[in-house]
């Protein structure tokens, strides 16, 4: 058994969350989680000590998790946005996004909780600007990412003996910004977004701080362009 400590990512595929992969591999073993098997091999290919961890997270149960007795760090990284005027937005929506970027967040965790407390872990969530804000057309992911926020808060005052970290990025280079774009009917401008890695490195920072020392919460902004 290695005697690294071993990081869990979910969305771990594409954008930030594989990004994260790349910025731990050096020092940690990963277990990269996602929906594409395919996508998950071409990452772990690039990070010796990476396995894939195929899963639906919002049918994730005991049996996924088993065999992970001790786990030193967790990172959410996985989401989804689905922009509209909240008069116009359908419970389907909100249901959906809920479900992603909250409560499947909620129960991966709860499952993992004995394996993170083994190891005096530590969670990080990738949470949003729009988890410090709400903005027109954004209503149903805002309240999302502050239910998650909520979470993060409640989980940290719970887990005393756990390190839980928040980071708030701004608009990032991703697949998942360019399905935002086209939802907004805008034109792609990656050179006004932050780079996936630059997310990556406050994760690394949050991950890698002294014994004695709790990162909370790390807002990542843009240095031109939009910050949500």
């Amino acid at each position: 058994m290695s005697a690294r400590p071993t990081a869990l990512i979910t969305g771990a595929s594409r954008g930030v969350g594989a990004a994260v992969a790349r910025a731990l591999a050096p020092t940690h073993d990963l277990l990269l989680g996602g929906r594409d098997r395919e996508a998950l091999d071409k990452i772990c290919a690039e990070a010796p000590g990476a396995r894939p961890w195929p899963v639906e997270l919002t049918a994730v149960t005991e049996a996924d998790v088993a065999g992970i007795d001790r786990l030193d760090v967790l990172v959410h990284s996985a989401g989804v946005v689905t922009l509209g005027r909240i008069g116009e937005t359908p419970a389907e929506v909100w249901r959906r996004t809920m479900e992603i970027n909250v409560i499947a967040v909620a129960e991966l965790t709860r499952l993992l909780l004995p394996a993170l407390r083994a190891a005096g872990g530590q969670v990080v969530l990738v949470n949003s600007g729009a988890g410090q804000r709400a903005n027109p057309n954004w209503g149903s992911y805002a309240a999302s990412k502050f239910a998650l926020r909520a979470f993060a808060d409640a989980l940290r005052l719970e887990e005393p003996g756990l390190r839980v970290t928040t980071i708030y990025p701004g608009r990032v280079d991703t697949d998942m910004q360019r399905g935002v774009r086209g939802q907004e009917r805008g034109a792609y401008e990656p050179e006004k977004y932050l780079n996936p890695d630059s997310v990556a490195r406050a994760v690394l920072a949050a991950v890698t701080a002294t014994p004695d020392a709790h990162v909370t919460e790390i807002t990542v902004r843009p240095s031109a362009g939009p910050a949500s």
